[in-house]
């Protein structure tokens, strides 16, 4: 009987200990079980060195958003970039997306700063205005070669 009784509180901490598990993993990893809090809008850019999937869009230094898939867009031969923006984050269609860097060699991301217009984005729309990353090696290049 006591051992049963030791065996059934042992099984109990152990199911606990993997719903406390399976919920950090869902938590850390950002991801979403019952439904997205999330839209869909897509920017095309002439390059995104150094950007990657999963990293943060920002407007205002605060995160809003994820970049989540970067393919090449076959006809006009720009990168194109599909980010999440968080649900009741409202975008003017003249947002203007800009790829920076946290410091000088740190991480890219993508930023967006707000635009004036009435008319507002929906899911699924692009933004048109967009800025590229800054090519330091290129830069470096020039500046060395003389072609700056």
């Amino acid at each position: 009987m006591k051992k049963d009784k030791l065996e059934i509180t042992v099984g109990i901490f152990v199911l606990i200990g993997i719903i406390c598990m399976g919920y950090l993993t869902i938590k850390l990893g950002r991801m979403e079980i019952l439904g997205d809090n999330n839209y869909r809008l897509l920017a095309r850019f002439e390059s995104v060195t150094g950007l990657r999937k999963g990293a943060s869009v920002e407007i205002a230094g605060v995160q809003v958003g994820r970049v989540d898939k970067i393919t090449l867009e076959a006809e006009s031969q720009l990168a194109e970039v599909e980010i999440k923006i968080e649900k009741g984050i409202e975008l003017a269609e003249d947002v203007i997306a800009s790829i920076k860097t946290t410091g000088l060699i740190g991480d890219k991301y993508i930023n967006l700063q707000p635009g004036g217009s009435d008319e507002i984005l929906k899911p699924g729309d692009r933004i048109v205005e967009t800025e590229s990353a800054v090519d330091l090696e290129e830069l470096i290049s020039k500046y060395v070669f003389g072609g700056l």
